[in-house]
């Protein structure tokens, strides 16, 4: 609600002189003012909007009753265009003493703080400081600068006033109801300025508790009067109900009640949260603490604008069907006539067909070379309906595939046209890159690790790191930063490094694979020392049941020497002790999953104390565990997400998307999905706090990732101060 309030004496004439600014839909009183021009821009420029209410807060005395008088007239007049609500303290008049004054006082400081709740979402407050006697204009002044206003207005003339405008003449006086009803001659008009005299901010002080209650009509009431204009007589309470009284004590007591209120947030929390948001008034901080994520239009935009980084995406599964489709165009521009046209002929059966082959992914595989020839016809030729029913529907419901006749593999299909099967020709680089940072960029990251295993997409050591370089260069040439501050040319400004893009690279090694893992492991050390600032770590993944990891140790020795960020998948599908082995033989700084920690008390709390975070990928783990989701029908049955006993037990936890192309998903999905399948819920204040563990716990080396934190900090602070 906008709401217009004014104090009143003698001249009840300021209320039309302002109205008829800020409300020209509802009386253009300035329509000849010869600097009408003027007085739109200012309005406009402070986004003032016509009120929906018109409230006067005034003494009793007999010169504000013949005022109100005039007031009610007008208001008839003009055809009660808005409601029209006047307070009147009791028993005042000239306001000779002290009483008088602090009747007033009170009415004041109460109307504003009722109007400015009303006006609070959505809505403005304006304030008008011409009316009334110099105490009350004070009073209005020092109300606004408490409970916030979009503006405080004034009113100014010449010494000498117009006849026609002035109210000592009883026979102008009652002329005056029908004058200012409508625009005022030029000659009139130009005698009256109104003018912006200051804007009041909210004092954060009103929300915090202070004897078990804040601030609020609901603990200071004032009753409202009929929007006909009536005027209601106001009492004044006991000193000790007095809200002027309340205000007072407060200011005296502002640096306790702020660390109070400090302290009692960070005793709540479980990981601390961007340091900028503590800077928020308490109203904010509170909202943010109550309000839960849900999949609103709203919530989905919050999210959008907030700084994000995502620690676990695989380049293999993170594009979806139209940019598969782009890649594949581009891999098509390059391939000569005979392998488009033996292409064509290999999977001219499939394109007649709705339903292709159970097993057509193996069936891929078996064209050996032409594998990637093959994919491309299948991304250019099928349908848009053949390759969503091969590639999804056919894997449906994907809850808890791995208990699925097919495993683990029905939760891969949807990828079989990708990662490797199209990376392993050197055309695909480009538009894969270009892809990728899109992708990124219409999620809002930051920051993001996409892993892989060059290995597969190229056979020789130095094929594979000609693959990792051309990857670097397309990604940096696609709009991403693919190396450190130190190795850039130039430095961003403040405004670049606010939307800048930053990605690395974690070479991934296969479980089943045990026979070659030293070499990989070797040439992923060398990877790291030629690409510094692109090639960030390594990590292990495939099957948790192939090989454990204490079994492969021996081979990370290289890795262990130069200090290789690790990061390992475990725990989510096999017992925690699959966790404790990842932490204690292969030394891990993260964990993919880990879902099966809860597991292990002892080793949950030892992840708590050195800080190992866990990379939960809830849509994933729901696809390949199994857990359950409010919209997914199919979930009921199964455990609930281990999300909330994480967070309880102040685990460090980084929200990631896993394969957004094969769980047709986003890093923002991934934060509402989290939020619906924990079954408290999780507000905004978490997931601001899951932001920020993301940032915390990136494989860079620690300058770079501080000043990533501190540039991520100053945009969620942005977006957070700006949506008050």
């Amino acid at each position: 609600m906008n709401i217009f309030l004014c104090s009143l004496g003698a001249s009840w004439a300021v209320v039309p002189e302002i109205l008829g600014w800020i409300g020209p839909n509802l009386l253009d009183l300035y329509a000849h003012h010869p600097q009408r021009l003027q007085l739109v821009r200012l309005r406009e420029q402070h986004e003032l909007k016509p009120p929906d209410e018109l409230w006067i807060c005034t003494t009793e005395g007999e010169q504000t009753q013949q005022s109100l008088r005039q007031l009610r007239r007008w208001w008839q007049i003009l055809g009660e265009p808005l409601p029209l609500r006047i307070w009147t303290a009791a028993h005042t008049n000239q306001l000779a003493s002290q009483d008088e004054c602090a009747h007033i006082r009170e009415l004041t400081l109460r109307t504003t703080m009722l109007a400015s709740e009303r006006s609070k979402h959505g809505g403005q407050l304006i304030l008008s400081l011409a009316g009334g006697r110099k105490t009350m204009s004070a009073d209005m002044q020092t109300a606004g600068n408490i409970f916030g206003a979009q503006a405080l207005l004034h009113v100014v003339g010449p010494e000498h006033m117009p006849e026609a405008l002035q109210s000592r003449n009883a026979e102008v006086c009652d002329k005056q109801p029908k004058l200012f009803s409508r625009p005022l001659p030029a000659e009139l008009a130009k005698a009256i300025m109104p003018l912006i005299a200051s804007t009041g901010q909210r004092s954060e002080l009103l929300d915090l508790e202070l004897d078990g209650r804040t601030v609020s009509s609901h603990h200071f009431p004032l009753p409202e009067p009929a929007a006909s204009g009536d005027p209601f007589s106001w009492e004044l309470p006991a000193e000790k109900d007095a809200l002027f009284q309340e205000l007072q004590k407060r200011q005296r007591e502002s640096s306790d009640l702020m660390g109070n209120f400090l302290k009692q947030i960070a005793e709540q929390e479980r990981h601390e949260n961007w340091r900028s948001l503590y800077r928020l008034v308490p109203e904010h901080i509170q909202r943010l603490h109550k309000t839960k994520l849900d999949d609103s239009h709203q919530h989905r935009q919050w999210l959008q604008k907030l700084p994000k980084a995502d620690l676990h995406r695989h380049i293999g599964g993170c594009l979806d069907l139209p940019m598969q489709r782009q890649v594949a165009e581009a891999i098509w521009a390059q391939m000569t006539l005979p392998e488009r046209e033996r292409s064509k002929k290999n999977i001219q059966d499939w394109l007649a067909r709705l339903d292709w082959p159970l097993d057509w992914p193996q069936k891929l595989r078996n064209f050996g070379p032409q594998r990637t020839e093959c994919s491309v016809a299948l991304l250019k030729y099928a349908s848009d309906e053949q390759l969503q029913h091969n590639l999804f529907t056919v894997t449906e419901p994907r809850v808890g595939l791995q208990q699925s006749a097919r495993g683990f593999a029905a939760y891969e299909q949807p990828g079989e046209l990708s990662g490797s099967a199209l990376l392993c020709h050197p055309a695909a680089i480009s538009a894969y890159a270009t892809a990728i940072v899109k992708q990124a960029r219409k999620e809002g990251l930051r920051y993001l690790e996409l892993r892989g295993s060059p290995h597969k997409y190229r056979e020789s050591p130095q094929a594979q790191l000609e693959f990792l370089q051309k990857l670097r260069d397309a990604l940096q040439k696609a709009g991403a930063i693919t190396t450190s501050p130190s190795e850039q040319t130039s430095p961003a400004s403040d405004n670049a490094a606010a939307s800048a893009l930053r990605i690395g690279f974690i070479w991934i090694l296969d479980r089943r694979q045990p026979e070659e893992m030293k070499q990989t492991v070797d040439q992923a050390v060398e990877a790291k020392k030629r690409l510094a600032g692109f090639v960030l770590g390594l990590d292990l993944a495939g099957d948790e049941s192939a090989n454990n990891p204490d079994k492969l140790a021996p081979a990370f020795s290289s890795a262990f020497a130069e200090c290789l960020p690790i990061t390992i998948h475990a725990g989510e599908g096999e017992s925690a002790e699959n966790i404790w082995q990842a932490a204690y033989h292969l030394h891990a700084d993260r964990i993919g999953h880990g879902l099966t920690l809860a597991e292990h008390p002892a080793l949950l709390a030892r992840f708590r104390d050195r800080g190992i975070c866990l990379e939960l990928c809830p849509t994933s783990n729901r696809e390949v565990v199994g857990y359950k989701d409010p919209h997914i029908t199919d979930s009921a049955q199964y455990h609930a997400y281990p999300l909330h006993q994480f967070l309880e037990h102040g685990l460090p936890i980084a929200l990631c998307t896993d394969n957004p192309g094969i769980s047709r998903t986003t890093l923002i999905d991934e934060y509402l999905a989290a939020a619906r399948m924990r079954e408290q819920g999780l507000t905004q204040w978490e997931a601001l706090a899951l932001m920020r563990q993301s940032f915390v716990h990136a494989f860079l080396p620690s300058a770079e990732r501080e000043a990533l934190l501190k540039s991520a900090d100053q945009q969620a602070f942005r977006v957070l101060s700006r949506s008050m």
